[in-house]
């Protein structure tokens, strides 16, 4: 079975692809073991001198949902995660609406019959944030991550970008994740391959 993770904040619509392509192709059947990764962009984006996104959560605009997410991913079994895990993303880019509004979020949990109570009071205790803080810090000092979606498997490390989505297409989602995998494990002299244009 290949194993691989994948770094992910709700706010980045090309960490929503990339999940959308590795979920759609794990409901059919894809044989891989996954782990996402929680990655706050807020944090990344701090500013040498200034304080740590993690000493003042309630500033930033992804990490409420990044905790919620988490909690989720190690607490309920894996089909209702990533049944969860699906709608964050969707919350922020299909919606578009806030990842820091409770209410919003508890709506999630609650369509997927996950018990808000539990997964907030991980949150309100600081658990949670332990938790994203430990995985953020880990991708950053292990392997060099600085964005999402970031691709890791072994030793390798790549930041990938998506452009589209599989929707319904598992065979499309499976054979666009394979070939990110083929890439970052057998070519790592490969660092940059970036089209010029974007077809339309």
């Amino acid at each position: 079975m290949t194993s691989f993770s994948l770094t992910f904040d709700y706010r980045c619509p090309f960490a929503r692809n990339a999940a959308e392509h590795v979920l759609a192709a794990l409901d059919a059947g894809a044989p891989w073991d996954v782990r996402f990764v929680p990655f706050s962009l807020g944090q990344a984006h701090v500013e040498e001198g200034d304080t740590d996104i993690w000493d003042r959560p309630d500033e930033d605009s992804g990490l409420l949902a990044l905790q919620v997410g988490v909690t989720v991913r190690d607490t309920v079994d894996e089909p209702t995660f990533r049944a969860v895990h699906r709608d964050l993303f969707a919350l922020r880019h299909d919606q578009g609406r806030s990842l820091k509004d409770r209410g919003l979020l508890t709506e999630v949990l609650e369509r997927h019959g996950v018990d808000p109570a539990e997964i907030f009071e991980a949150v309100d205790d600081g658990r949670a944030l332990k938790m994203v803080r430990e995985e953020h810090e880990s991708a950053v000092k292990r392997h060099q991550v600085w964005g999402v979606p970031t691709f890791i498997a072994g030793d390798q490390a790549a930041f990938v970008r998506l452009m589209d989505r599989p929707g319904d297409d598992a065979e499309l989602a499976e054979r666009s994740i394979t070939r990110v995998l083929t890439l970052l494990t057998e070519a790592p002299t490969l660092n940059e391959f970036k089209h010029t244009s974007i077809p339309r």
